[in-house]
């Protein structure tokens, strides 16, 4: 007669084997999912992100001038004509470098360019502009911070392209450099110079 064990594990210990398995394998394949998500954030161009803001209008708002200008900045001021939006800060290391090509910009009159100073100290933003120069037409000065909060800036600087009509057509990232200008900044300001004109985009 055959013996039949009582210790046979086969079917009571199936399931929790599975079990184990399978936490063990949580912990890998949780580890290559954050992998893929971090190789497509790093491929990504920072400059190149998306603003829920494109295409809309720009918020409404109304500053000062930066100390020792005439001139504050309104979304009033923002229609009418294409221009550039600069959000710019005297602390800022990475706003010094792009400075230059905007300066240059400015004496060629090739597209007028606002300045949105951000959380800055009067004094500093004046110092920093009659320094290195200022390209700005206006200048308005958010020294709370909050009109840049309504415009979805991520920090400084950040530059955005403007429609006659007012809308937002491009968010730049980041300092703007010559590639940037060339390749993305001025061929849109262009088109949008056309379709202000009634010309196609």
């Amino acid at each position: 007669m055959a013996h039949i064990s009582t210790d046979d594990t086969s079917k009571t210990d199936g399931p929790s084997v599975s079990r184990r398995r399978l936490l063990l394998a949580l912990p890998a394949v949780g580890f290559a999912g954050l992998a893929a998500v971090f190789a497509w954030s790093v491929s990504r161009d920072p400059s190149q992100l998306p603003s829920a803001l494109i295409g809309k209008t720009v918020p409404a708002f109304d500053l000062p001038p930066v100390d020792g200008r005439t001139l504050g900045l309104a979304s009033k001021n923002l229609y009418g004509e294409v221009s550039l939006v600069n959000v710019f800060a005297s602390w800022c290391v990475a706003c010094r470098g792009e400075h230059p090509l905007f300066m240059r910009l400015a004496e060629r009159r090739t597209v007028p360019i606002h300045g949105l100073n951000y959380k800055d100290r009067p004094q500093d933003a004046a110092q920093w502009l009659n320094t290195l120069g200022d390209p700005y037409t206006r200048t308005g000065a958010d020294r709370d911070g909050r009109v840049a909060i309504d415009w979805g800036v991520y920090g400084v600087p950040e530059t955005f392209v403007v429609g006659a009509d007012g809308r937002i057509a491009h968010k730049h990232i980041g300092p703007v450099t010559e590639q940037a200008l060339r390749e993305t900044i001025l061929p849109l300001v262009e088109r949008l110079r056309r379709k202000a004109k009634g010309g196609t985009s």
